[in-house]
């Protein structure tokens, strides 16, 4: 049943401003980010939102896309360009350019450029730190589109020994087999 008299809305929080992302343009603030062989640009980061979300501009190149996992914050995509297969508690659908998929938190999921064709999807994550976990796991890129850095195996092998150990700290659990890092 609903209240018949709601609490009042509190007032404006004059210390929060107007947070623009401009992605097509030469944007200094924006954080472009390497993230398993993926470009990740973070259009609005927890700082901008008072940590109720982020906003991500997922560049997924064919093949692309990262392994299982499961966070405790909801996650959802929204295709503008291409498509992905998103695999939720073990069953894979096929998202096109227009749909939008969410994950709720504690489920474990992954997705994958099965085309072969770069997509582009929007990314939000409630609440917000998703962004921060891939600053701190990922390789700083020029823009939106720049390719990710060229890694060796064994230069791949210890970013995923980090994503490991860093993934704990940002409310997320990496589902992969515990032999792969070695």
């Amino acid at each position: 049943m609903t209240d018949p008299s709601p609490a009042p809305l509190p007032a404006d929080d004059l210390r929060r401003q107007l947070a623009l992302a401009r992605p097509q343009i030469a944007d200094d603030r924006l954080a472009h980010v390497a993230v398993v062989g993926d470009t990740y640009t973070i259009l609005l980061a927890g700082k901008d939102t008072a940590r109720r979300f982020t906003l991500i501009d997922m560049l997924v190149r064919p093949g692309g896309g990262p392994p299982p996992h499961r966070h405790d914050f909801e996650e959802t995509f929204t295709m503008l360009e291409g498509e992905i297969e998103v695999t939720f508690r073990g069953q894979s659908s096929l998202l096109r350019a227009g749909e939008t998929a969410n994950v709720p938190a504690n489920a474990p999921h992954s997705f994958r450029n099965i085309s072969d064709r770069d997509a582009r999807m929007l990314c939000i994550c409630s609440p917000a730190g998703q962004d921060e976990f891939f600053l701190a796991v990922g390789d700083r890129v020029a823009g939106r589109t720049s390719p990710p850095p060229e890694l060796d195996e064994d230069q791949q092998r210890k970013r995923l020994v980090k994503a490991i150990e860093l993934a704990p700290r940002y409310r997320t659990q990496l589902l992969i087999p515990a032999e792969t890092p070695a």
